[in-house]
């Protein structure tokens, strides 16, 4: 079971720093040079230096941004910039953001959670990796030998047991706050009193967590972990065997998944009539209209629908979208295909998309990686405005995201989900707190 404790987080004094809001940055890997350079220019102490510092001319293996990452976090230190807690704390976590015309707020805490590999207890995964993401984050761990980012867990709790204990400790204590570049508020609360850590730390004894973001990250630990252990035997109590986790329950109000739709390099073009030949009677097609923005009203219908075999798809070569929707042949065929995977795994549009679209019916079994949207209007641009070189996207797909139901039940499989099943929406902070591994 998740072993959940506290610790003495390395956070910002904001002293030194002035505004929490300068200092934080979204996760490494949303973070394109754009907006790298705006954190860069934003403060001195900004957490990207930590979390994606940037490659230099002359570097080498001794040489690099992950060496300078480790210098500036022992700089930091050193200069009281970053200051380690007096006590071990949870620290409660509020993110306040708007979608669809609505606020909502997420709540969740952070703290420390024991490792375990996936498929040897009941912390599971729900899709899979890749292993450059980890070799890079492996050699950050290993250079700064600190948790820099938190991944995100989600788990059962009908009643949010262990939130409301965390929740009625803070009513009244004014948060530490910082805003984003995308305007959404984060709250800060540190809990430290003992009694409260233990009782959230058994109400969350008995529950699986399931790694809904930061699955490279949660990887690295585990094998940053297996390379100290191998040296020299790690104390139980080792802050290595465990890793900074963001712990939200399943049901809170602020949960959000948004669909992952794709825009596809390097396929061969073809026409909507051709695509639905080749289709044939896996899915029953109709022609859904031209243009790329005709996704938003394709999109809106796929949503009200709410049927993962349902997919909007666009076709470069005649500009046309078609909406295909697995017919009871294409459920066979699925099965056939995929019969190394449960039938909820099948069952899945991402799975659809890519067993049986892409790789059987359209042959296409190593392609470049494709353009990742997450909104439609998103969408509508890139098949508008094409690829960074100019050229158009061959093919589109708009597909249903997977639900957090889907998550919990592919996951107990103990199977993972086509990479970019899902995206937690909005994405968390990185720098609000930092975890050390010595």
């Amino acid at each position: 079971m998740p072993k959940i404790v506290a610790f003495r987080g390395l956070r910002y004094d904001l002293g030194h720093v002035g505004s929490l809001s300068d200092v934080i940055a979204p996760p490494y890997d949303v973070i394109g040079p754009e907006l790298q350079n705006d954190l860069y220019k934003r403060h001195p102490s900004n957490v990207i230096r930590l979390i994606l510092n940037r490659d230099e001319p002359g570097d080498d293996d001794t040489h690099n941004r992950y060496s300078r990452a480790a210098r500036f976090l022992k700089n930091w230190q050193s200069e009281g910039v970053l200051q380690t807690d007096p006590s071990p704390a949870i620290y409660v976590y509020h993110h306040v953001f708007e979608y669809g015309g609505e606020t909502f707020t997420r709540r969740g805490f952070m703290a420390r959670m024991g490792l375990e590999r996936f498929g040897e207890g009941t912390i599971y995964p729900h899709e899979e990796t890749h292993a450059a993401a980890k070799a890079d984050r492996l050699k950050l761990t290993q250079a700064c030998r600190a948790n820099l980012s938190q991944i995100f867990g989600i788990y059962p709790d009908d009643r949010n047991e262990a939130q409301s204990l965390l929740e009625n400790a803070i009513i009244g204590v004014a948060p530490l706050e910082a805003t984003d570049h995308l305007g959404a508020v984060h709250r800060l609360w540190p809990v430290t009193d003992v009694n409260l850590i233990g009782g959230v730390s058994s109400a969350m004894a008995s529950k699986p967590m399931f790694v809904a973001d930061g699955h490279h990250r949660y990887e690295t630990a585990c094998n940053f972990r297996d390379q100290l252990a191998a040296d020299a035997p790690l104390d139980s109590a080792h802050p290595a065997n465990f890793v900074m986790t963001m712990c939200v329950s399943m049901n809170d109000p602020g949960m959000i998944v948004l669909p992952t739709h794709r825009l596809f390099r390097g396929l061969s073009r073809l026409t909507s009539q051709q695509l639905r030949a080749k289709l044939g009677e896996l899915f029953d097609c109709a022609a859904a209209g031209s243009g790329p923005a005709q996704a938003h009203g394709i999109w809106e219908a796929i949503e009200i629908e709410n049927d993962q075999g349902q997919l909007g798809l666009y076709t470069a070569a005649d500009d046309q979208w078609t909406v295909a929707k697995l017919s009871d042949a294409g459920r066979a065929k699925m099965a056939e295909v995929a019969s190394d995977h449960s039938s909820d795994w099948q069952g899945l549009g991402v799975s659809i998309l890519q067993r049986l679209i892409l790789e059987t019916v359209l042959g296409a079994t190593d392609l470049p990686k494709p353009n990742y949207v997450h909104l439609v209007e998103e969408a509508v641009e890139g098949l508008t405005e094409g690829d960074d070189d100019g050229s158009k996207y061959p093919l589109a797909a708009l597909v249903m995201p997977a639900t957090i139901d889907h998550i919990r039940r592919i996951s107990e499989h103990g199977e993972r989900m086509p990479a970019k099943s899902t995206y937690f929406y909005p994405k968390l902070l990185s720098g609000l707190v930092i975890n050390p591994l010595d």
